[in-house]
């Protein structure tokens, strides 16, 4: 989302020694210039617990300090926070994500490891949840400003060198001092995602343009490891939604959500990934370690659901070029598998081959007729994609008029799509929205008084119909737009508007590191949860609100004045700065607005 501005500092290509000195001065001079990189800010301290180590009298010497205390803090019923303030977490707890905890995960025996379901969200009930606030690791730095931090990041944020040993090689990152650098390579592209876009670009229209001429606007990138796919894709204007496990390659998405590209944390094993069907012109897989070829092809029939008609499944993976070992059998049942579908292989090249997936549908019917292919008889396409097993069948559109061509973007965030129509959504009424949004986020930007190149990654924890998103289109910001799955589903119409987002239930933990973004929007979030008290409180959103933002970042709420009244009471327990603002609503009539800002604080 937003504008593509190239880097201040030059992304090396490996093979020119030049370039990376170039690089690496550039890099040396804006960090001593103070140009590149944000001004230093020391965090406010909290002092261990007694009788542990004795904190550095030179660190917290004049440093504020806050009552918070350090505990390993669990979830209670009813709820309660203390009055000197949420507990914090120990500090080996700096990257704690819920419900992906290995240690509690290998508790669990009935899982299928054998489809990596142990890899998938899994929360842990409420009596062994956490109920601290997750500090940030020693060293921890504000992080790098888009667009630099493409290509380099702190190397305190994400302290972890396995990456850099395994993939260094392959020019996925590379250790330059105190930073991580990000040549731009993959392990299919490892001389650089500049030159295997263009080669996919080629191979899509027959070398007569690029991947933007041959209709892409919204990748599903599986797999992604640090998201270089993704990014260098920004400048044809295509937006990505990244996803990877949180497996063997140590913090792939936290290292690409420290880049400012958008990631989650996800993977393809047992249920639906949570994103409407029909949303992608392009699934990728570049060695993304998925078994396509398994279980019937279940999990390219997942493919197939999210994949546009004349969408394109990028396949770039061993089976696809190599002549040894097994992969001409894996390749063998790949092509029986996407042949029953009636995908057409339209491309084969290097290392990469690409299928399209049909438009007319009689294929698929005949193969059904002819008991090759299974056909999904009863499913609820208005029902949101949220834990939901995955299905050994392939969907039809039987009403071809249900199946809209939409505009090329940017066109395609004003656009008046049937999605809209289906749920109810006038013209007017959304083009009145779009205009509130307009002059909400104008506003927005005035309440926050900071440079727009200080906010990166965003989130709108409800995003109805992503006007908020689309009224930031021409920021240097990205936006995750979460429909939570018990609200009307919208998350069709914002992927018919250009924008990427997923399904959630905010009486979970959001699939994401700690401290991954700059901005959360919640709008009338709370009060939709309100009579859930028992299992989803207030105080559950609000820390893992404080879970997910970055220190310093910003958290605007709208909703019920006795949900802001409570919030307001709370925020300074939970280490918020608030500030309370006046704007119209949609009704135009006045409304409260929270602007909580998280302290930047430390353990000593």
């Amino acid at each position: 989302m937003g504008r593509w501005w190239p880097p201040t500092s030059v992304a090396a290509e490996p093979r020119s020694v030049q370039l990376l000195l170039l690089g690496v001065a550039l890099v040396a001079a804006s960090f001593y210039a103070g140009t590149v990189f944000r001004s230093p800010s020391a965090p406010a301290l909290i002092l261990p617990p007694s009788g542990s180590r004795s904190p550095d009298s030179s660190i917290t010497q004049g440093a504020p300090k806050f009552t918070n205390r350090v505990s390993l803090s669990y979830r209670t019923k009813p709820i309660s926070v203390p009055d000197y303030g949420v507990d914090v977490c120990p500090l080996e707890y700096n990257e704690y994500i819920p419900c992906h905890d290995a240690s509690y995960v290998r508790q669990l025996k009935s899982l299928d490891r054998s489809r990596h379901e142990d890899l998938e969200s899994i929360c842990p009930p409420q009596e062994k949840s956490l109920f601290c606030l997750v500090p940030p690791p020693n060293d921890y730095k504000i992080p790098i400003r888009w667009p630099t931090s493409r290509d380099y990041v702190w190397r305190s944020n994400v302290n972890h060198s396995r990456l850099a040993e395994v993939k260094g090689g392959q020019n996925w990152v590379h250790e330059n001092g105190k930073l991580w650098w990000f040549p731009g390579g993959g392990t299919h592209f490892k001389h650089g995602a500049s030159e295997y876009i263009e080669r996919l670009g080629n191979m899509t229209t027959n070398s007569t343009g690029d991947l933007r001429s041959a209709g892409v606007v919204q990748v599903l990138d599986v797999g992604c490891g640090v998201a270089s796919f993704s990014a260098y894709l920004l400048p044809l204007d295509i937006h990505t939604m990244s996803f990877a496990p949180k497996d063997g390659h140590e913090n792939q998405i936290q290292f690409a959500l420290e880049r400012g590209i958008g990631a989650m944390i996800s993977v393809l094993a047992t249920k639906q990934l949570p994103y409407p069907e029909n949303a992608f012109e392009m699934v990728h897989c570049s060695r993304c370690r998925v078994d396509w070829h398994e279980n019937d092809g279940i999990l390219l029939k997942e493919v197939d659901r999210l994949l546009r008609p004349n969408g394109y499944f990028v396949y770039s993976a061993p089976p696809a070029y190599r002549k040894d070992k097994d992969f001409p059998v894996i390749w063998e049942k790949l092509m029986n598998i996407t042949t029953s579908m009636c995908w057409k292989l339209i491309a084969k090249h290097v290392q990469t081959a690409i299928w399209i997936k049909p438009e007319d549908q009689s294929c698929r019917q005949k193969n059904a007729d002819m008991k090759l292919l299974s056909i999904c008889e009863s499913y609820d396409s208005s029902s949101p994609s949220w834990k939901i097993p995955l299905m050994n069948c392939v969907r039809l559109n039987k009403d071809q008029s249900n199946v809209q061509k939409l505009p090329s973007s940017p066109d395609r965030l004003s656009f008046y799509s049937r999605s809209l129509e289906m749920i109810g959504v006038t013209l007017e009424k959304f083009t009145k929205n779009n205009k509130f949004w307009r002059d909400q986020v104008s506003m927005y930007w005035s309440f926050l008084g900071v440079e727009k190149t200080s906010i990166r990654n965003v989130m709108d924890m409800n995003a109805n119909y992503g006007g908020f998103a689309v009224a930031l289109s021409n920021d240097p910001v990205w936006i995750m737009n979460i429909v939570p799955h018990t609200m009307s589903n919208t998350l069709p119409v914002i992927y018919d508007r250009g924008l990427i987002g997923s399904y959630h239930d905010w009486c979970e933990p959001f699939s994401t590191y700690p401290r991954t973004y700059d901005l959360l929007h919640s709008f009338q979030l709370f009060s939709h949860y309100q009579n859930r008290k028992e299992d989803c409180s207030l105080e559950d959103i609000m820390l893992e609100m404080d879970r997910i933002i970055r220190p310093e970042g910003f958290i605007i709420i709208r909703d019920e004045n006795a949900i802001l009244s409570r919030i307001n009471d709370l925020a300074p327990k939970f280490l918020w700065d608030v500030t309370t603002h006046m704007l119209e609503n949609e009704e135009s009539k006045p409304e409260k607005v929270l602007v909580c800002r998280k302290k930047f604080w430390s353990i000593v």
